[in-house]
């Protein structure tokens, strides 16, 4: 399909009601209504839109500058019904409120998600508690994916992944790697622990085992779940005692930890099938 197929409309007014789903996107607290009203998300760059047209999300409109329209034309092909507002970099940094250094971005439908129920059956996941930093959670989904752990699970009160800079931050992992948001704060642990996965609480306390040491005797086939908490107080006391073990990962040169999406990537690889913990004892923790 050509582009001259395409449904193509140039924007030359930053006010024009047609790309409203673009408009200041930097304001965290506007998106989340705009969002949550009209069930949408914005990708933003060639990467990611492909990816997120990959995994199924329906669009429901592109807003590209005129050098994207040529490399992205297979990805438009598709949906020539859907409207592609074609803008000046210039005046997509004006509609947007921040600088659009790709030049690409497409607005997509959200889908009905997974439920925690779904991941269960996996061998690996990743818990986030109330991790609101979009940034953090992006970098997690990211780390958790490249290191082939299985899921995602977040907390009710966790970080939106959908949301741009959580997308862009995790390069797409987000549309690759299973995810769901938690049944219940307070009975997550235990739901956890009943279908069958080894809990561990990354946390500072005194009794934690060393991360390797935990990675070291970890048994192959052992289902493993990581609890991660938020960026400053960590994880809540109550999911702390509920763990199996708590684990800590050694530093050194009196730092005492590790932002948290750097400790995720960590932890997932020390634990996951690209870590020792793929290679641990038979005899190990099963």
């Amino acid at each position: 399909m050509s582009i001259s197929a395409l449904t193509l409309i140039t924007i030359t007014d930053p006010h024009d009601d047609r790309v409203a789903d673009y408009v200041r996107l930097r304001d965290v607290s506007l998106r989340r209504s705009l969002e949550a009203e009209h069930g949408l998300f914005i990708a933003e760059g060639e990467k990611v839109i492909r990816r997120a047209l990959e995994a199924g999300y329906p669009p429901r409109s592109f807003l590209l500058a005129p050098r994207w329209l040529e490399s992205l034309a297979d990805a438009l092909a598709p949906y020539p019904e859907v409207p592609i507002y074609v803008v000046s970099e210039a005046l997509a940094e004006e509609i947007t409120g921040f600088h659009v250094h790709r030049g690409a971005l497409a607005s997509m439908r959200r889908r009905t998600g997974r439920t925690m129920a779904d991941l269960l059956d996996l061998q690996r996941l990743v818990v986030c508690e109330d991790i609101v930093d979009h940034t953090n959670v992006g970098a997690i989904l990211r780390s958790a994916a490249g290191m082939g752990w299985d899921g995602c699970l977040l907390a009710p009160r966790a970080a939106d992944p959908l949301y741009r800079r959580a997308i862009k931050v995790s390069m797409g992992a987000v549309f690759s790697l299973p995810w769901a948001r938690i049944d219940s704060w307070a009975e997550a642990v235990p739901t956890l622990r009943e279908a069958g996965f080894l809990t561990l609480a990354m946390a500072l306390n005194d009794d934690a085992q060393s991360l390797p040491d935990v990675a070291r005797a970890l048994a192959p086939d052992r289902k493993v779940a990581i609890l991660l908490g938020t960026e400053g107080a960590g994880l809540s006391r109550r999911w702390i005692e509920q763990a199996d073990l708590v684990v800590r990962i050694p530093m050194a040169h009196g730092i005492d930890s590790l932002n948290v999406a750097a400790a995720s990537a960590v932890a997932c690889y020390a634990l996951g099938p690209a870590g020792s913990g793929g290679a641990g004892r038979a005899d190990g923790l099963g």
